[in-house]
C-alpha cells in the first residue's frame, strides 16, 4: 500500500526550487551590463512559464502524422469535425435555404448527407501512390502501350461544391511490368473523390503514374461536364471540357500524341 503523496509539501518543494533556481541565475548575472541583466530577467521569466507578447508559451509538440494522412494539411486533419457538429451544419444551410429541418421530409436528411460525404469525399482518405506499388512482371516481354479508356468519374468543383463527371482515359508504356487495370480506375478515383479542379485532377493522375510506374510515357485524358456551368451562372447544359497530360514518350512525340488520341476516340467513329 502506498501513502499517498501530500501535495502541500510537494508545492513547497517546488516552489522552493523555483526560487533556488532563480538565485543561481541572478547570481551568474553579476558584472553584466544593465542590458544584460534585463535579457536575464527575461530570460528567467521564460522559464518559469510567463506568457508576455515577447515571450509567448511554447506549444506542445504533436507527433507528426504518418505520411500518408498529410495528403490533407494537418490543421484540417487535427481539426476535423465530429459527425454531430457536421450534421449541426448541414441544419444550418436548410434553415438559409428557406427550409424547416424539422419538418418529416427533412429530418433525417443531415444525417444522411454526413454519410453521402463519407463517400462522395472518401478521396481524402486513399493513398493513390500505394495502389499502384504492386506491379506485374511476368508479362511476356510486352512493351507496347497499355490503354484504359472511359472510365467514369464522379467530383465536384471546389469553388461550388456543385457535381462535374465524365470519363477518364489513361495510357502508359510500361518498363518493369504492368499494374492491374482495376487501380488506374481506383486511382481516378482517389483524386475524383475530392474537391477538386478537372485540370489538377489530370495534373494528379498524371504525376502519380509518372512517380510509381516510372514508364517511359504516360498520357492521361479527362472530358467532362461541369454542373456549376450547366445549373447556375450562364447556366449552358451539354458543354464538355477536356484536358490532357503528356509525359515522357508521349510529350516529346507527336505521334504518339496522335496514336493516343486516336485509340480513345476511336470507338466514336
Amino acid at each position: 500500500m502506498y501513502a499517498k503523496p501530500d501535495s502541500t509539501t510537494m508545492k513547497a518543494r517546488v516552489a522552493k526550487a523555483g526560487d533556488a533556481m532563480d538565485a543561481a541565475l541572478k547570481s551568474l548575472s553579476y558584472g553584466m551590463s544593465d542590458d544584460e541583466r534585463r535579457m536575464s530577467a527575461n530570460g528567467l521569466e521564460g522559464i518559469r512559464g510567463a506568457n508576455d507578447a515577447g515571450h509567448p508559451e511554447i506549444a506542445p509538440e504533436i507527433a507528426p502524422l504518418p505520411e500518408s494522412a498529410q495528403r490533407v494539411p494537418n490543421e484540417v486533419a487535427l481539426g476535423r469535425p465530429s459527425r454531430q457538429e457536421a450534421e449541426a451544419a448541414v441544419r444550418t444551410l436548410l434553415r438559409w435555404a428557406g427550409d424547416d429541418p424539422t419538418r418529416e421530409g427533412l429530418i433525417d436528411t443531415p444525417a444522411r448527407v454526413v454519410k453521402a460525404y463519407e463517400q462522395i469525399f472518401g478521396g481524402y482518405r486513399m493513398d493513390a501512390e500505394a495502389l499502384l506499388e504492386r506491379v506485374f512482371e511476368e508479362v511476356e516481354g510486352y512493351s507496347d502501350a497499355v490503354l484504359v479508356r472511359d472510365i467514369p468519374f464522379y467530383s465536384h468543383c471546389e469553388h461550388h461544391m456543385v457535381p462535374f463527371m465524365g470519363l477518364a482515359h489513361i495510357a502508359y508504356y510500361p518498363t518493369k511490368g504492368v499494374v492491374g487495370l482495376s487501380k488506374l480506375a481506383r486511382v481516378v478515383d482517389a483524386f475524383a473523390r475530392r474537391l477538386q479542379t478537372q485540370e489538377t485532377m489530370t495534373a494528379q493522375i498524371a504525376d502519380t503514374i509518372e512517380s510509381i510506374l516510372q514508364p517511359r510515357g504516360c498520357a492521361v485524358m479527362v472530358e467532362a461536364e461541369h454542373l456549376c456551368m450547366a445549373m447556375r451562372g450562364v447556366q449552358k447544359a451539354g458543354v464538355s471540357t477536356i484536358t490532357t497530360q503528356f509525359r515522357g514518350l508521349y510529350k516529346t512525340d507527336p505521334s504518339e500524341q496522335v496514336r493516343f488520341l486516336t485509340l480513345v476516340r476511336s470507338q466514336k467513329a
